[in-house]
């Protein structure tokens, strides 16, 4: 009798944990195999009408002042001349457009099976007005499944409801932002996983092949999850040098009912304290309270040691940082296109007019005109592996290279990198991997879909980075002497 009921206890248990399994489905684990895969060029087709396109076009012209393939500098002659940079409310940020483009409607087509509703936006700043200004379809984009799409099953592509898309506006090698993730990931920097597509849109006449794209994870859709284990911490997307706490200069990726951002003006209110010239002891242990230092220190060894200036240091711009519930405040390194010693130049037509300029502007260096965009190394420059660029506008950087004790744990950080991952050996054999595994996709982009002048330049590029690798290994024992 007693066996009988635990048997009925048991299928009642089994009946009702069936009946909440229906109604409340697990959420679908990311398939990272499917759509990120590591030894394959995966395809993707994006089908919009002629009139969502038309759509997108009146919108850019809207934000961005130009049309498609008008060329030039966006609302060039409206734009008053800029002025010095002024640090007193956070960094002066370079924003070409008045807000982000419009989200349209697309048709996306994906191992055989058909997305209807998936919300499609262009995205980018720079990277966007001068691919725009060109009239080069090979435009970067992202994708939202969950946007406009009521169907559940519909609403995330094997896991993941976000992903962006980069074109490689301003590298020639094509694989910057793929590589310079995994050297993070590698350096023990958690960083979004990267992947290779080709991509096909159809703008309203017909499908056309837009060339290789580089697919990267979005960081408060899935990756912050599946690289720290949970995601209840607070996910910023900042754009300030911290010189201040200003709360709208921290965009806020969730827990935004909760309206609390006491996490980063504590660490911004530490790390300014004047206790660091009092008590450096002090100052330390009260910004580690709140700041993952450690994990920051190495960051920024592998950052300045592979030379990316499109990061915090020149422009307030491209990190999240994560409220690790063990962990404190974490830095995240994002998009770096403009990673691996590559200067972003602007291209005949595209520079700014005379006034905009600063009479000790030098355009040859780079894209950087006028005086140094944010008070450190000029932009298309990084700062150097001594930090001795980095100004008192940016006091993360500043104060470390200031402080005895972090700046010898930076060192070390700078020496074990360059040891063990930023090797000539194995960076030439990362460099090699990823640039045969798009190669004979690369070769078939034609203009106006492709940022390529001429497929030579492909194949130098790799050349170009693997120098780089070597001299960046002499110059850091040049430095650790």
């Amino acid at each position: 009798m007693k066996n009988l009921l635990k048997i009925s206890i048991l299928i009642f248990i089994s009946a009702i944990g069936a009946n909440l399994f229906a109604n409340h489905p697990p959420k679908p684990h990311p398939n990272y195999a499917i759509v990120f895969p590591q030894n394959k060029v995966n395809t993707l087709e994006i089908s919009l009408t002629k009139a969502q396109w038309d759509s997108i076009k009146a919108d850019m012209k809207t934000k961005f002042g130009n049309d498609f393939g008008e060329g030039g500098f966006p609302n060039r002659g409206k734009m008053p001349p800029m002025p010095p940079p002024n640090f007193e409310d956070g960094p002066p940020m370079m924003n070409f457009g008045k807000g982000e483009p419009d989200y349209v409607q697309a048709s996306i087509r994906f191992k055989g099976k058909t997305y209807p509703k998936v919300a499609f936006r262009l995205k980018g700043n720079s990277s966007l007005m001068m691919t725009w200004g060109k009239g080069v379809y090979k435009l970067p984009f992202r994708l939202d499944f969950g946007k406009f799409e009521k169907d559940k099953k519909k609403r995330k592509l094997y896991g993941f409801q976000e992903l962006a898309f980069s074109p490689a506006m301003s590298d020639k090698s094509l694989i910057r932002e793929k590589v310079a993730a995994d050297i993070f990931r590698e350096a023990g920097i958690p960083a979004a996983q990267t992947a290779f597509y080709k991509i096909y849109i159809d703008f309203g006449q017909g499908k056309k092949y837009c060339g290789v794209y580089t697919l990267t994870e979005v960081i408060d859709d899935t990756m912050i999850k599946s690289q720290f284990g949970e995601d209840s911490g607070n996910i910023y997307k900042p754009e300030s040098n911290f010189t201040k706490f200003k709360k709208e200069q921290f965009d806020k990726k969730n827990n935004k009912k909760k309206a609390d951002w006491s996490d980063v003006e504590a660490f911004v209110k530490t790390l300014n304290s004047t206790e660091r010239t009092t008590n450096a002891a002090q100052w330390r242990a009260d910004l580690e309270k709140t700041f993952n230092i450690e994990h920051f220190l190495k960051y920024l060894a592998v950052n300045t040691t592979i030379v990316n200036w499109d990061s915090y240091g020149a422009m307030a711009h491209n990190f999240y940082l994560y409220n690790s519930p063990t962990q404190k405040l974490t830095w995240i390194p994002w998009d770096h296109d403009q990673a691996l010693g590559l200067k972003m130049e602007a291209p005949e037509g595209m520079r700014p007019p005379n006034s905009l300029q600063s009479k000790n502007s030098k355009m040859p260096d780079g894209f950087g005109f006028g005086p140094p965009p944010m008070g450190g190394g000029p932009m298309g420059r990084s700062i150097s592996l001594s930090l001795k660029e980095a100004s008192k506008n940016w006091p993360l950087i500043r104060f470390i290279a200031d402080d005895e004790v972090y700046f010898a744990k930076y060192k070390n950080y700078v020496k074990e990198f360059t040891e063990n991952v930023f090797t000539p050996e194995k960076m030439s054999a990362l460099f090699d991997k990823n640039h045969q595994l798009i190669a004979s996709a690369v070769a078939k982009e034609q203009k106006p879909f492709s940022h390529l002048n001429k497929l030579e330049d492909f194949d130098n590029e790799l050349n170009s980075l693997k120098a780089h690798v070597v001299k960046r290994n002499a110059e850091v024992k040049e430095f650790l002497k």
